[in-house]
């Protein structure tokens, strides 16, 4: 079984995003029903994946790897753990998407919870795809995280009408790093 598996895109449309890791995360095991994985949430997911790689970045997802829970159960929590942050470590923005629940309560995901905080402890930059503004539901961290990290929010609703504000939001959001690869000072 393989433990880094990403999606890049060959011969990208545009590429603005070239030379960056974008992580993008979300619910999988609360998303995993009886008839299978959430619909508009894995569309939004495969959005999200498709509109960075076709703009040249390569992309980190357990939702690739394990197929939006087909093979969530072919792996172990010490796989999922070490595999989801060696690509906090390595990636350039993370992108969560945090969907809501036909209740307006935020989708259970504590693993994307935790990787939120990896993210914020390793200064990895922040675009959180939720809706805006948040929901009631959210934790008092989630809400706050903005002071203690580089958070951008894009509206989920709004990315989903207009998946190219990812695009601007991962530029904006790793514009010294690009600076630096332009330069070469990044290997």
């Amino acid at each position: 079984m393989a433990e880094n598996i990403i999606v890049d895109a060959s011969e990208p449309a545009d590429g603005v995003l070239s030379g960056l890791d974008v992580f993008v995360g979300g619910p999988i095991q609360h998303a995993i029903l009886s008839t299978g994985f959430v619909g508009g949430l894995q569309d939004a997911i495969t959005t999200a994946i498709g509109t960075v790689t076709e703009h040249g970045a390569t992309v980190f997802s357990a939702h690739v790897v394990e197929r939006f829970g087909e093979q969530t159960a072919a792996f172990t929590p010490e796989q999922v753990s070490v595999r989801d942050f060696r690509w906090m470590k390595k990636c350039d923005v993370f992108v969560p998407v945090l969907p809501l629940l036909d209740d307006g309560t935020l989708r259970r995901t504590d693993g994307t919870h935790v990787e939120l905080g990896w993210a914020t402890a390793l200064g990895r930059p922040i675009v959180m795809i939720t809706k805006q503004p948040f929901a009631e539901s959210a934790s008092h961290l989630l809400k706050g995280l903005h002071r203690v990290g580089a958070v951008q929010v894009i509206d989920y609703d709004d990315f989903t009408q207009k998946p190219a504000l990812l695009v601007d939001a991962v530029l904006a959001a790793t514009e010294r790093q690009r600076e630096a690869i332009v330069a070469g000072l990044v290997a």
